[in-house]
């Protein structure tokens, strides 16, 4: 069934008013793998008081709206939403502890066609509520495949870009912990298909899975120590596309193409050689 497209585009979004500590931003850390390596000491300051700093993609999981779509109200099919793209824009370093406040509006709506579904484009803005100083901007891609046929809507925003045939720069390889998914899922997401193996097979799933975030921090864990040597500072913006899911445990190897201050990259869980993350593009500096 169509959505309604007026109602969508113009969803009243509250306010997300989130105040968070110093073992928030550990756990982050955590979730997203950091500290593998316990005697790696440009880790440390990731997973550990001492002198500690904010892994630079976790505005992802600050000022969440949660997943509204569900609400009967909006007349989606919620149940066939998926998430396609993620991208974030850093605009200063994430502080370690405080209370942010995230504004989310729903950017744009495009009709892929009757039975083809509808790209769903949400903004949110994480602003620190003490100064009001923007943090960072995030641009989330929702593939709604049962949504399509309303007629009208947005432009399909421009492709992302190809990554080069040669081979990589630079290739990164992270291990996943085999309970990451009920780590990382105390960040943001509680999603039963993450932690439940009844509710992963009807899913159609041998097991739960990671969640794509989850990945994307991953492979943000890639670039800053390949490329910005553990300084998160040096992470401007980071977004990808998802191409398929990981299973808890794998491990994601990160193949980057540098390109002046861009980094184009590709993850792929390698025990199963399948890419996960495509058309990656980073920005650093340096």
């Amino acid at each position: 069934m169509p959505i309604d497209y007026q109602k969508i585009k113009n969803w009243p979004f509250p306010d997300v008013v989130q105040t968070y500590g110093e073992k928030d931003t550990i756990l982050y850390a955590l979730g997203v793998g950091y500290g593998y390596d316990p005697v790696d000491e440009a880790q440390l300051p990731f997973v550990y008081e001492g002198g500690l700093k904010t892994v630079p993609t976790m505005p992802v999981v600050l000022g969440y709206p949660g997943f509204w779509v569900k609400d009967p109200a909006a007349g989606i099919d919620w149940v066939r939403v998926v998430h396609g793209e993620q991208a974030l824009l850093l605009h200063r370093p994430i502080p370690v502890a405080g209370t942010v406040i995230g504004r989310t509006r729903v950017k744009a709506i495009v009709d892929k066609g009757p039975g083809k579904g509808a790209l769903l484009i949400q903004e949110r803005s994480v602003i620190d509520k003490a100064s009001g100083a923007l943090l960072a901007t995030l641009e989330q891609t929702s593939f709604c495949r049962g949504d399509g046929g309303f007629g009208g809507g947005d432009e399909p925003p421009p492709p992302p870009p190809a990554l080069p045939d040669s081979a990589p720069d630079a290739c990164c390889d992270l291990p996943t912990l085999r309970q990451a998914a009920l780590i990382y899922r105390l960040c943001a997401d509680p999603n039963p298909l993450h932690a439940e193996p009844a509710v992963a097979r009807a899913a159609g799933y041998p097991r739960p899975i990671l969640h794509g975030l989850c990945t994307y921090g991953v492979a943000g864990h890639a670039i800053l120590k390949t490329f910005c040597d553990y300084e998160p500072e040096r992470l401007q913006a980071l977004s990808v596309r998802f191409s398929a899911p990981v299973f808890p445990g794998e491990t994601i190897r990160t193949e980057m193409w540098k390109r002046g201050s861009t980094v184009l990259f590709r993850s792929r869980a390698i025990e199963r050689d399948v890419v996960v993350l495509n058309n990656g593009v980073a920005r650093v500096d340096g």
